[in-house]
């Protein structure tokens, strides 16, 4: 579905990714960690299309990204990015529709299609009850489920999140990982998440992809990965990493202390 070959990439001439290549088959929920500026947003950058690597390729359906338009992209791909400007003054119901503009013939022409569309995006994110009122009047939660369902009216075959729930209570972060990880089992959306939670990261995702000092230093299952030795030598913190069978998922700890250069 989505292949990524030798990416390396700088800022600045200082270097950010260096030969990065990984698969994710259809279906798959990926998750994407590391420290502060080991490259992860740079990454999920590249893979949307809108930073260039200096080099490598990324492939979807077996197509060169750089010979696809931004409409051909965001046919197959939709990104929730870690913020989004949305006008104040447009409803709910306005925000999703802007989903739909890949697939629209003209700007201003919306058709049954859509709207369907838009509703079902709606109804998988619960927002539908609100669908007519402004943004300016949602939470923070409320706002990124939007955002979601906005992503969800593109029809998209892979799903791109860019810290999908920085800022958000555990109420919401719990509801809009469940409803992203219910995506991926019914519905058969390759998603690739960006998150610094571990244990958000180990709960939800099928695997994941440790970044460190500009490489993948590790990747696999979430129980091959959060081990205390590759976080010691990514984080450079003391973890414990245990198992908790009343939510079935691997947890880390942080001692106290931090190792020191």
């Amino acid at each position: 579905m989505l292949k990524v070959e030798n990416i390396s990439a700088s800022y600045r001439e200082i270097p950010v990714l260096e030969g990065i290549s990984f698969q994710v088959p259809e279906g798959e929920f990926l998750g994407i960690i590391g420290p502060n500026g080991a490259g992860k947003t740079t990454l999920l950058k590249i893979m949307t299309g809108i930073k260039q690597p200096l080099d490598g390729k990324v492939t979807l359906d077996g197509k060169n990204l750089d010979s696809l338009s931004r409409k051909e992209i965001a046919r197959i791909m939709a990104v929730v990015p870690q913020s989004s400007f949305i006008p104040p003054l447009f409803t709910v119901e306005d925000v999703v529709l802007m989903g739909r503009y890949p697939h629209q013939k003209s700007r201003f022409a919306t058709t049954e299609e859509d709207m369907e569309s838009v509703k079902e995006a709606m109804r998988k994110t619960n927002t539908l009850a609100f669908r007519n009122r402004l943004v300016n009047e949602l939470s923070g939660g409320e706002r990124q489920e939007v955002i979601i369902a906005r992503a969800l009216a593109q029809k998209p075959k892979i799903l791109m999140l860019d810290e999908p729930t920085a800022n958000l209570d555990i109420k919401h972060q719990m509801r809009i990982l469940s409803l992203v990880r219910s995506l991926v089992k019914k519905s058969r959306i390759t998603t690739i998440m960006v998150i610094h939670d571990l244990n958000l990261a180990a709960r939800f995702c099928n695997r994941l992809i440790l970044l460190h000092n500009r490489r993948i230093h590790s990747q696999g299952e979430p129980k091959e990965v959060l081990t205390p030795q590759n976080l010691k030598a990514a984080y450079e913190v003391e973890v414990k990493v245990g198992y908790n069978a009343s939510i079935d998922s691997l947890q880390v700890a942080v001692l106290d202390g931090w190792t020191k250069n």
